[in-house]
Order: structure tokens, then C-alpha cells, then sequence
């Protein structure tokens, strides 16, 4: 057994040898990596992504991220492919395949049947002598020195490389594409990421009722109020414009000092600078605004007019938080 030392020591050297060998990639973005990017800039098909064993697994990453930053993509496991996924292959398309020793006998298999379909072959490949290397149109290199494996077996260092060299592609063809937020969130619409990027203060506040009182209302009216909305204030107005809010936590503080309420009105308790956010801003600017003030709930405006109460809850349900 390792002792905590040990333990701690052994963790760090992994991480640090795979640190090594993705900074030890930027010596190999050249004129091939370049050309890639252009292809998939222009190309009018889908980027098919291949690769066996573990190098699949990066693979499938890699088609994910490509997806959901607007490049079309798809993953072809390379097993697979002979045995009919190779159908999947169209005529514009242009194929990736993945191999830390570009020699696997799925690869070499596999490589005559890619090379017949005529489409553009990238090698992303840590050996440049391989087989895989020797037959593709281009190559992207991720030769490591070493595995972070202490036996300089397992693949880690190397899957790491080939992950950081797909993210590379993938956010070099975002900033080309001037790929936004907004596009961002058109692909996520169901994930926390998405609607951090499209959900507006709007689509939780309409949810919820809009508690209010004018100025003058007494302490009982402000009580019912924020008992029957049960988002722990009120927005405090005169008309239709926001003047202050009342929170539980005012009415606590206010029954602690007062022992006649008969003349005390909202006026005399709201907070008069409540920070209100307006319904066409995004939810997780709300989030931004509660977590800078250590607040729950925000008032929400419309064209400068008191619209309702967004709080905290409301983000936390839609696992915005």
C-alpha cells in the first residue's frame, strides 16, 4: 500500500507528464492542421469521425464537440465500419481516424476501404511512420514521449493529446465560423449550458404571481400579501412604478423594534434601492445579481413598470445553478 504521500505524489507526476504532452502539441500545428480547418470551413458534407479502443471513446468526444459548436459530424466506430457502417460515409464528407500507433489491425483493415471511398482522410495519429500516417491525405500530430501510465502502457497521455488536438479543431472552426452564444445555445437548448445562453428572466418570472402593495398599505395587507405569493417579499409601488421591496426578513426586523404597528406603512419599511433586473434579461444574469448582492429573489420590470419577482428557486428548478 501507498502512504497519503505517496499517493498525493503519484497523482501529481500523472498530471503533470499529461500537462507535458498536450503543451508539447503546439509544436505540431502546421501546415497540415491548417489545411484541415480550411477543408472543414468549406466542406459541404459531415466530418466522420473514427476509431478503435480507447481512441473511440476520444472519438465520440470529439463528434460531440464538433456538434454542438456547428460543425456537422458523426461518429463511425472503426470495428464497425466493414461490417456495413461504412454506408454512413457520403460523398462530401470528410474522415478522421483516430490511432495512437496508426498500426492496429482494425486500422489497417479499415484504411484500404476509406481510401476507396475518395474522400479527404485525416490521420490524427501519434506515430507519423504508421500505416495510418503513411496513407492519409494529412496528418495531425499527437505524438507523446510517454504515457502518464507507470508502465507506459495505459493510454493517458496520449488520449489526453488526441483530446486537446480535436478541441483545437473544434474551437480554431468556431472562431472562423464566428460561432456566438446565441448559435451555442441553439444546440443546447435542454442543457444547463443552453439555458444559461437563451432562458430570459421572463420565462420564470410569468411563472410566478407578482405580489405587490402601493405605499400606504399597512403591515397586515404587506403580511397577507407575502404569505399568499410565498416568494418571501413584495414589491412596494406607487402606481405602477417599483418604489422599494419588503422581504420576510424586513417584516422580522421591523416587528423586533415596533410595538405599534397601527401607523407603520410600506413606506416606512421597504428597502428603498431594491435591485430590479428587467424581463428580457438573460435568467443567469439574475443568478449574477443575486449571488453579488446575497440576495433571493429580484424584482423584474417591464419598459421601467413593476412585471413580478424572479428568485432563486426558480433557477435552481431549471438547474441553471
Amino acid at each position: 500500500m501507498k502512504n497519503n504521500y505517496e499517493i498525493k505524489n503519484i497523482a501529481i507526476q500523472a498530471i503533470q507528464e499529461e500537462a507535458k504532452a498536450v503543451a508539447a502539441l503546439a509544436q505540431y500545428i502546421d501546415d497540415d492542421f491548417v489545411t484541415v480547418i480550411n477543408k472543414i470551413l468549406h466542406l459541404q458534407g459531415r466530418v466522420i469521425v473514427t476509431g478503435i479502443g480507447k481512441s473511440a471513446i476520444i472519438a465520440q468526444k470529439i463528434v460531440a464537440t464538433l456538434n454542438s459548436t456547428g460543425t456537422p459530424s458523426i461518429f463511425m466506430h472503426a470495428a464497425d465500419a466493414i461490417h456495413g457502417d461504412l454506408g454512413i460515409i457520403q460523398q462530401h464528407d470528410l474522415i478522421i481516424a483516430i490511432s495512437k500507433s496508426g498500426n492496429t489491425p482494425e486500422i489497417k483493415v479499415l484504411v484500404p476501404f476509406l481510401k476507396q471511398t475518395k474522400n479527404t482522410l485525416v490521420a490524427l495519429v501519434g506515430n507519423t511512420e504508421s500505416y495510418l500516417a503513411k496513407n492519409a491525405d494529412y496528418i495531425l500530430n499527437t505524438t507523446v514521449e510517454k504515457e502518464a501510465c507507470p508502465n507506459n502502457l495505459a493510454p493517458t497521455s496520449s488520449t489526453t493529446a488526441q483530446l486537446a488536438m480535436g478541441d483545437a479543431l473544434a474551437v480554431v472552426l468556431q472562431e472562423c465560423r464566428d460561432f456566438t452564444d446565441q448559435d451555442f445555445a441553439k444546440y443546447h437548448p435542454g442543457g444547463a449550458l443552453g439555458k444559461k445562453l437563451y432562458l430570459k428572466v421572463a420565462d420564470l418570472s410569468d411563472q410566478n404571481g407578482k405580489p405587490s402593495v402601493q405605499l400606504d398599505a399597512n403591515v397586515r395587507d404587506i403580511i397577507i400579501t407575502i404569505t399568499q405569493f410565498r416568494l418571501g417579499a413584495v414589491a412596494v409601488l406607487d402606481g405602477a412604478q417599483i418604489q422599494g421591496i419588503i422581504t420576510d426578513g424586513d417584516i422580522r426586523r421591523m416587528l423586533e423594534r415596533h410595538t405599534d404597528l397601527a401607523t407603520i406603512s410600506a413606506a416606512d419599511i421597504m428597502g428603498k434601492s431594491p435591485k430590479v433586473i428587467d424581463k428580457n434579461e438573460l435568467a443567469a444574469n439574475a443568478l449574477h445579481i443575486m449571488r453579488e448582492n446575497n440576495i433571493t429573489q429580484l424584482l423584474v420590470s417591464d419598459q421601467g413598470n413593476y412585471d413580478g419577482v424572479i428568485h432563486i428557486q426558480d433557477l435552481l428548478k431549471e438547474g441553471i445553478i
